[in-house]
């Protein structure tokens, strides 16, 4: 069975090396999951630029689908890194929870922005009627939607990149939504 390792600086890419550096510049060390991307040599940087593109969802926003995307694909490695980025932005424990459960009492525009990604997620991008008109009625616009399914797109190529490498989670490991309702 193929075992996966998280590449170190010096087994990468000149570029991807330039973009370790600037990440661990930036955020004090390099994701193992960013490090896994660059086991290709353009994959690190497309990601990345993906993830940087301009939108016109706020932080919370593409925080709640990035929970409830991950959620739904079990990706602990992605619910560990996105609890610990939710935290950064603002949501509660509590928040983040009923985030992950697509149940967002706090805050109804993100209760159907939850729902619609849920859904949509489940559905493989074929989410109900309602939960599209849900999303519209909440305030959403259609350019809303399109950076929403960026978003989810995004989110789902890291859950599958660590589903395939199961590499180590270098966060605060998020527990399973069963224990905390247990």
């Amino acid at each position: 069975m193929t075992h996966f390792t998280v590449p170190a600086r010096n087994e990468v890419s000149e570029s991807n090396q330039a973009i370790f550096d600037n990440l661990q510049k930036g955020l004090g060390f390099v994701p193992n999951l960013y490090a896994t991307f660059a086991l290709n040599d353009t994959a690190l940087g497309d990601y990345l630029t993906l993830q940087n593109r301009k939108s016109t969802l706020r932080a919370k926003e593409r925080e709640v689908i990035n929970l409830v995307v991950s959620q739904v694909n079990e990706c602990l490695y992605c619910l560990s890194a996105h609890t610990a980025l939710g935290k950064m932005n603002g949501f509660t424990d509590e928040q983040i929870l009923e985030i992950r459960s697509a149940e967002v009492s706090f805050d109804a525009k993100l209760d159907a922005l939850a729902k619609f990604v849920k859904d949509a997620t489940i559905k493989r991008g074929k989410p109900s009627a309602e939960a599209v008109e849900n999303l519209f009625v909440a305030g959403y616009t259609k350019a809303n939607l399109v950076d929403i399914l960026i978003v989810i797109g995004d989110k789902i190529i890291s859950n599958f990149l660590h589903g395939v490498t199961q590499i180590s989670i270098d966060f605060p490991v998020a527990q399973p939504l069963e224990e905390v309702y247990a």
